[in-house]
């Protein structure tokens, strides 16, 4: 069955240069993208139930950009002074690059995983075993970056911060899709959400790592294309190697003079 019109649960991206953006030009398909999850801060009032007090920790460990938001919005809501001595420990150089938001940079003890993994910063952070952590979450955090500390014996405090909540379909909006694809568990409980009634058919469905795609099966749904595997390891290869079977790419052969006239 030919492919024409693809949802993908992500934001638009912000390049045009997107493998995205090629894969529509090449296979003639519409690729819509409508995040079917969303984020929420928690209110100080909720994060205060958790009694965790942020001004007792020497260390802050990030593993998302959407927790260094939810933290310092949550400090000025709080009215929680952070001191010039925080350290803070990240899991991408892009998450530490994103401190310059709040932060003066180079005035501060920042380190970052080259991997986006937290297991790759722990020589750094048992470089400081002294350090009292504070470990910034969602509220559906599965908590093996909380083993990985206490595997290591390190002093931390796990503290929800945010919440990722079914970002609802409108009545308005027209659900037509061949394809779905999925980057985690939290949008296929949104698709549930939004259609109980959801009878997958033909349409396609496409997910990212093994927890999203054991949600689909988990929901009684059929899973199509699952990456990263041996083929490919991204969301865009996967894509693109099942609308090649899909999709052929029509080669037209160059007019000649005559029929060019």
């Amino acid at each position: 069955m030919k492919i024409n019109k693809i949802l993908v649960s992500q934001p638009q991206p912000s390049s045009e240069k997107s493998p995205y953006y090629e894969i529509a030009k090449k296979y003639d398909v519409e690729i819509v993208f409508r995040p079917f999850i969303k984020v929420e801060g928690l209110s100080a009032k909720e994060f205060r139930q958790q009694k965790v007090s942020i001004g007792e920790h020497t260390a802050i460990i990030f593993t998302a950009k959407t927790a260094i938001d939810n933290f310092f919005r949550l400090c000025e809501e709080m009215r929680v002074n952070i001191p010039d001595t925080m350290k803070y420990f990240c899991t991408s150089d892009s998450i530490a690059n994103y401190l310059q938001k709040y932060i003066i940079y180079r005035k501060r003890k920042i380190f970052a995983s080259k991997t986006g993994k937290l297991a790759d910063l722990l020589p750094s952070m048992l470089k400081h075993k002294n350090e009292k952590y504070l470990l910034t979450v969602s509220d559906v955090n599965n908590g093996n970056d909380a083993s990985i500390l206490s595997d290591n014996h390190l002093n931390f405090t796990r503290a929800a911060m945010y919440r990722t909540v079914s970002n609802d379909f409108t009545p308005e909006e027209v659900f037509d899709y061949d394809m779905l694809v999925f980057f985690s568990p939290q949008g296929i409980e949104s698709l549930m959400k939004n259609f109980p009634e959801f009878k997958q058919g033909d349409i396609k469905i496409a997910t990212f790592g093994v927890t999203t795609a054991q949600a689909v099966k988990d929901a009684g749904l059929r899973l199509d294309i699952g990456a990263p595997s041996p083929e490919t390891t991204s969301m865009t290869g996967a894509l693109d190697l099942y609308l090649s079977k899909t999709n052929p790419i029509i080669e037209t052969e160059p007019q000649t003079e005559s029929e060019a006239v």
